[in-house]
């Protein structure tokens, strides 16, 4: 495999990680570990660390290295902010798009992250809720809009790991919340999905800000 296709690998791996909190802030990132993780040579995880370093989802120590940027009460603010203007806006555009192809993908998706946070894949069920927040663009089918999301490198805030019961409960709220709001969608409840959504980026917020 091609040195930049080596490097994008680790990229996507570690950018799916982070967003996903499978990497919490303030977990270092050593070259390589991740080399032998991922089976590449540890010149494609330094350039995928370094592009991740340049869109601010890594930080570096004060004795070098590479870490998960931690994140400030400001920061959780902003992106609880950013996370609105762009979902919100999916959302009024998506319930005069979405069909049934739309809707089965979407129920698959909240299987999927059923099955994987009651049988403790923890990780498989942040990828889940990940998909979902992306199924909002998908629908929509502009791909500026999914590229501005995409790009704008929003985690999605599953941070109790080391919590085995306060992580449950958030899962399985999560999961109430996701059903409700597909279900306002399918009936093309506007306010109400607004509503939905608003209080699940807030409890989200909430959550982070008070580890």
């Amino acid at each position: 495999m091609k040195e930049n296709s080596l490097s994008q690998k680790v990229y996507n791996s570690l950018r799916n990680r982070i967003l996903s909190s499978q990497l919490v802030p303030g977990s270092r990132l050593k070259e390589d570990e991740w080399a032998k993780k991922l089976e590449v040579n540890r010149i494609a995880v330094r350039e995928a660390l370094n592009r991740l370093l340049g869109e601010n989802l890594l930080e570096t120590g004060e004795k070098g290295g590479y870490y998960v940027k931690s994140m400030t009460a400001d920061d959780i603010q902003e992106l609880r902010e950013l996370r609105e203007v762009l979902e919100l806006g999916a959302l009024r555009l998506a319930i005069r798009k979405i069909n049934k192809q739309h809707i089965d993908e979407m129920n698959k998706i909240c299987d999927d992250f059923t099955l994987m946070y009651k049988n403790g894949y923890y990780g498989g069920a942040c990828e889940a809720d990940l998909r979902f927040h992306e199924m909002f663009f998908n629908i929509i089918g502009n791909s500026k809009l999914k590229n501005l999301y995409i790009s704008s490198n929003i985690p999605i805030f599953h941070l109790k790991l080391g919590q085995s019961s306060a992580h449950m409960n958030d899962f399985e709220q999560t999961d109430k919340e996701h059903r409700a709001i597909l279900k306002a969608l399918i009936d093309k409840d506007l306010p109400y999905v607004e509503e939905l959504l608003l209080n699940h980026l807030l409890r989200g917020a909430i959550a982070v800000a008070e580890i």
